[in-house]
C-alpha cells in the first residue's frame, strides 16, 4: 500500500478527525486504491486520477473516477500529494473551488515528495487546523474558508512554454514538463524520415510526435498512446499547432495492461522506467513486446533508453535482431525490425 495513502487516513483512524457522515459527498483527488478504504469510511462520491493505471485500479473498486474534476459541490475532499509540488498545489486549488464553505480538506504526502514544504506553502494561504506525521509522511487539514479566491489563484497549476520546442507547452507535474528530455532529444537526432502508419508509445506532451510530423511528410496516420491524461491533453494542444496532413489519434491508455488494435509501419518511444521513485524496467520491456506485436512485417521500432536498462535481451527475443544507433550522455538509441 502507498505509504502516503496510509498517512492520509491516519488522522481518521486515530480519532483526530471524525469520519464524514454516510451521506456526505467526499471528493478524492489523485486517488489511489491499492486497498479498500477503512471499513467505516464512506465511499467517495467522486474521484480524480489522470494516471491510467491508478484510474483503472479505482474503477476496479467500483468507485466513480474520471481523469479530471467535473462540476459539483462536495462536503469534504481528500488529496494525495505527489512528487511535483505544483500538481499538489493545483489539487488544493481544485478542492477549494469544489468544497462547500467550512468543508474539511485533508492533504497527505510523503516526506520524500516534499510534504513539509507543501504544508508550509498552504499554511501561507489558509489556516491549518491540524497535522500528523506518520508512515514517513505528513497529513494536514483545514476548512474551506469563506473567501478563497486569492489562494486558488496562487495555487492553480502553471502551464509553461518549454524552451527549445517552438512554443510547445506542458502543465507542471507531467514528465519533463520544463525541458526537452535528454533521451528524447537524442532519439530525434537519429530518427529517419517515417512514412505510413506510425505510433508513439508513451507520447507524453508530444515532443517525439511533433518532430516526426515536422520532418516526415509521408506519415498518413499517427497514433499517440499515453497513460497520463494531463500529458496527453497537452500533446493534443501542441499538435494542433502542427501543419500536417496526417490523421491524428490520441489514446489515453496503459500499454502494459490494455490491448490496442492498430498495425504500424513504425513505432517510436521513450518508454517510462519508473513506478513512483522505484526503477521498473519491466515497463519498457512491456512496451517493446507491444511494439513487436503491432508492427507489420518489415516495420521498425525506434527507441531511446537509459544506458543501464536491460532491454537488449527482450529486443532480441521479440524481434530476433536489433541495432544500437547511438550511445551518448548516458542514453542509448536502439532500433529493431519486425
Amino acid at each position: 500500500m502507498n505509504e502516503a495513502l496510509k498517512t492520509l487516513f491516519h488522522p481518521f483512524e486515530t480519532g483526530s478527525l471524525e469520519n464524514p457522515a454516510a451521506n456526505d459527498r467526499v471528493l478524492f483527488l489523485d486517488v489511489e486504491a491499492d486497498r479498500s478504504l477503512p471499513m467505516d469510511f464512506p465511499k467517495p462520491a467522486f474521484c480524480v486520477q489522470p494516471s491510467r493505471p491508478a484510474y483503472l485500479a479505482a474503477k476496479g473498486y467500483g468507485w466513480t473516477v474520471e481523469p479530471r474534476l467535473s462540476e459539483g459541490t462536495f462536503d469534504a475532499a481528500l488529496i494525495l500529494g505527489g512528487r511535483y509540488r505544483g500538481r499538489s498545489e493545483a489539487r488544493v486549488a481544485e478542492a477549494l473551488r469544489a468544497v462547500k464553505e467550512g468543508g474539511l480538506i485533508v492533504v497527505a504526502a510523503s516526506k520524500d515528495d516534499g510534504a513539509q514544504s507543501l504544508r508550509k506553502r498552504i499554511a501561507q494561504l489558509v489556516e491549518i487546523e491540524g497535522s500528523e506525521p506518520k508512515y514517513h509522511g505528513i497529513a494536514f487539514w483545514f476548512r474551506r474558508p469563506v473567501a478563497c479566491e486569492a489562494a486558488v489563484e496562487q495555487l492553480q497549476a502553471a502551464t509553461a512554454e518549454i524552451p527549445g520546442t517552438g512554443g510547445m507547452k506542458a502543465p507542471v507535474g507531467v514528465f519533463s514538463h520544463d525541458r526537452i528530455d535528454v533521451g528524447s532529444k537524442l532519439l530525434v537526432a537519429h530518427l529517419p524520415e517515417l512514412k505510413g502508419r506510425v505510433a508513439d508509445y508513451g507520447a507524453g506532451w508530444g515532443y517525439l510526435s511533433a518532430h516526426a510530423l515536422k520532418v516526415s511528410g509521408k506519415i498518413t496516420h499517427l497514433d499517440l498512446y499515453e497513460a497520463d491524461f494531463e500529458a496527453l491533453e497537452a500533446a493534443r494542444a501542441n499538435l494542433d499547432e502542427q501543419a500536417s496532413e496526417a490523421e491524428l489519434s490520441l489514446k489515453w491508455l496503459d500499454l502494459t495492461r490494455e490491448e490496442i488494435s492498430g498495425i504500424y509501419d513504425a513505432v517510436i518511444m521513450n518508454p517510462p522506467f519508473h513506478k513512483g521513485r522505484a526503477a521498473e524496467p519491466s515497463l519498457g520491456q512491456a512496451f517493446i513486446k507491444k511494439a513487436a506485436a503491432r508492427l507489420r512485417p518489415g516495420g521498425r521500432l525506434y527507441m531511446v533508453a537509459n544506458r543501464q536498462l536491460p532491454y537488449e535481451a527482450v529486443l532480441q527475443q521479440a524481434f530476433g535482431n536489433y541495432t544500437q544507433l547511438a550511445d551518448q550522455a548516458g542514453f542509448k538509441v536502439l532500433t529493431a525490425r519486425r
